[in-house]
Order: C-alpha cells, then sequence, then structure tokens
C-alpha cells in the first residue's frame, strides 16, 4: 500500500483507522452477513449505527437533548437554500456576513428567498481576513443571522462569534470539531461532512427543536428540518454508508481526545506558517489574526513558481496543494485527520524548494 499526502480541501484525508475498519466491515458488518450499504435502514443493525453517530457528536460537541442531529443530502450547499426557505418570512429580515466565496453563496441563494441584510462585507478583502467586532451592523428582530466560521478558500476563520441579537446560524464546514468552541451559542449549525466529519454526500446539521419548529410548512416536505427532526433523518433511505463512516471518525475523535486533536490541529498549522513567517520566497494570504488552523494559503513570487511546486509536490507524494481555481497559490488543507508527518514533510520540502528557487 501506498499512500500519500492528501491536501485536499475536500474530499479530505480520513483518519486511516477509519477506513482500515471500513475495510472489514464492508463485505460482512459486524457478522451480521451483509455491508451496511445494503441493510435496512429501518433493521436493528443500522439502527444502532445511527443512533451511536448521533450520540457521540453530540457528546463532542456538548449538547443536549433539546438539539436534534440531522443526515441532509445536498451538502452545505443544500443548506444555503435550506435556510432560508425554512426561517425567512415574507415580511422579516435575515442576516449575512459576507466573509468570502462560501458565505457569499449562502448570501445568494438567501436574496433569492426573501429581504437580506449585508451585516458585514470583507469579501473582497486582500489579504483575506473576517469582520472586526465593530464592522457588523445586525438587523434587530431579525429572522436569524448567518455566518461562515472558516472560509475554505481564502484561509481565514472567525475567532470570535458575535452577539448578533437573532437566532445564530453558522456553516463550520471546514473546521467543526478542530478547536475548543460553546456550541451552545448557536441555534443551528452545519457542515458539509467531506472535510472534517466523513465522506462526501451528505451534510451533518445540528439545530435546535424550537428553532426547528419555526420553520415554514409551505415547502415541500424533504426541505422542512421538521421531516428531519421529527424523524431522525429517517423520513426516507438515509445516506447509510456516509452516516457509518461519520460515526467511525466520531469515534476516532473521542479516542483521540478533544484536547489532544486541538492540540495537535494549532501545532500542525503553526509549522508551515513560521516557515512562511520566517521567509521573504513566500507569503501568507489571510491576516495573521484570522489565519486558519485548517486550510493554510499562501503565495510564492511568480504563478510559475507555483506550479513548478505543485508539481514537484506532487512528485514527492504530497498531492492537491493546488490553491482554489478562483484565487490560485498554494493551500495545505490539513484538518482534524491529517497527520504530523505529512505537515512536516510539507514543512522541509518548501524549505528546500525555497534554498533552490529563492
Amino acid at each position: 500500500m501506498s499512500r500519500v499526502y492528501n491536501f485536499s480541501a475536500g474530499p479530505a484525508v480520513l483518519p486511516l483507522e477509519v477506513l482500515q475498519n471500513a475495510q472489514q466491515d464492508l463485505v460482512d458488518y459486524k457478522g451480521c452477513g451483509m455491508s451496511v450499504m445494503e441493510m435496512s435502514h429501518r433493521g436493528k443493525d443500522y439502527d444502532a449505527i445511527h443512533q451511536e453517530a448521533i450520540a457521540t457528536f453530540k457528546e463532542l460537541c456538548g449538547i443536549g437533548d433539546d438539539w436534534c442531529v440531522c443526515f441532509i443530502q445536498g451538502g452545505a450547499s443544500m443548506q444555503f437554500a435550506m435556510i432560508p426557505m425554512n426561517f425567512l418570512g415574507k415580511d422579516q429580515v435575515a442576516d449575512y456576513a459576507n466573509q468570502g466565496t462560501w458565505s457569499n453563496k449562502a448570501l445568494k441563494e438567501a436574496q433569492k428567498i426573501g429581504n437580506v441584510n449585508v451585516a458585514a462585507n470583507c469579501q473582497k478583502d486582500i489579504p483575506t481576513r473576517m469582520p472586526a467586532d465593530g464592522e457588523f451592523k445586525w438587523t434587530p428582530g431579525a429572522a436569524y443571522s448567518h455566518v461562515c466560521a472558516n472560509e475554505t478558500i481564502s484561509g481565514a476563520e472567525l475567532k470570535k462569534f458575535p452577539d448578533t441579537g437573532s437566532p445564530l446560524v453558522c456553516d463550520m464546514s471546514s473546521d467543526i470539531l478542530s478547536c475548543e468552541r460553546d456550541y451552545n451559542q448557536f441555534a443551528m449549525f452545519y457542515a458539509g461532512a467531506q472535510k472534517n466529519l466523513g465522506p462526501s454526500g451528505m451534510a451533518v446539521v445540528a439545530i435546535r427543536k424550537e428553532f426547528a419548529e419555526k420553520g415554514s410548512q409551505a415547502i415541500p416536505t424533504m426541505l422542512q428540518y421538521r421531516t428531519y427532526t421529527e424523524e431522525n433523518s429517517l423520513f426516507n433511505t438515509p445516506p447509510c454508508w456516509s452516516i457509518y463512516i461519520f460515526g467511525e471518525t466520531m469515534k476516532w475523535v473521542k479516542k483521540m481526545g478533544k484536547e489532544n486533536l486541538f492540540k495537535l490541529n494549532a501545532e500542525k498549522a503553526k509549522k508551515i506558517y513560521d516557515v512562511i513567517d520566517g521567509s521573504g520566497f513566500y507569503r501568507g494570504t489571510a491576516l495573521k489574526e484570522y489565519r486558519s488552523n485548517m486550510n493554510v494559503t499562501w503565495r510564492l513570487p511568480t504563478e510559475e513558481l507555483e506550479a513548478q511546486f505543485i508539481k514537484e509536490a506532487a512528485a514527492a507524494g504530497m498531492k492537491s496543494l493546488k490553491g482554489h481555481r478562483s484565487v490560485g497559490g498554494v493551500r495545505a488543507s490539513i484538518y482534524n485527520a491529517f497527520p504530523m508527518e505529512g505537515v512536516d514533510c510539507l514543512v522541509d520540502f518548501m524549505k528546500e524548494f525555497e534554498k533552490k528557487n529563492g
């Protein structure tokens, strides 16, 4: 077996232990004689997988019985539409912080549904950043306020969440369970699973039951959050295999220990940022106070050197370092499952590349 260091922003690296367990379970799950992909979602074998996945996630997030965890197909992009469809009524306003590519996509979906106030706008700022406390202009009595915790493309992370005065909804696709956070300050938080939670194919949505009940009943059944909260995401056939891998990944996080994992994440990012800051060759693209520990972004002196860097790194077993097509540059996505050895390999490569080309 020859595995590369996968710096992809998503679908992203999964814990090797989870993949190996899945390999063992693929054909015959725990001696039941069939794969998880073949099970009835109404059967007791799958039900145990489903319930444990939810319980472990809630334990890791520190949320209680007043919350529901939903598995919804369509990824975070589906949530961009579902949120305003459920909660943005005809005579209401929703606040959106426009912080980068993904929050802008969410904002545009909401504008198709109803009235939106752009509470802060730093989408086009270079170096990339997040809004400062004093920049937000919240609407009194807003239906909800939407922020993005971490902008995957720009490499900027919101370090402190604002007091909005209305139900706070957060896209945490890139940094969920990657650092210490009080999840009870939100009315709802969600994440595309393919970065820190598991494989692609669904979003994991945590929503307060009382907030879900406020959702519109005039929209199609499968787009109502209450359908998922009332039926425990089993109204229709859920993405069972993705949920199984999600559950295994959550057990891996619990086994690692959150505090250990959070500390490791900070150490991994610091190693790369230290090379960038100690160099006149590399240039970080996010303001230091907003730098992401999950998505480290930087530039080289020329686009030609960037292309050479990415090509030579791939040949050395470090794949998917190319920045997003909309911004270029280099991006190292080092999510929870990314190993320290891969970061060390990248850091050594960066230093050597600068010696040869600086």
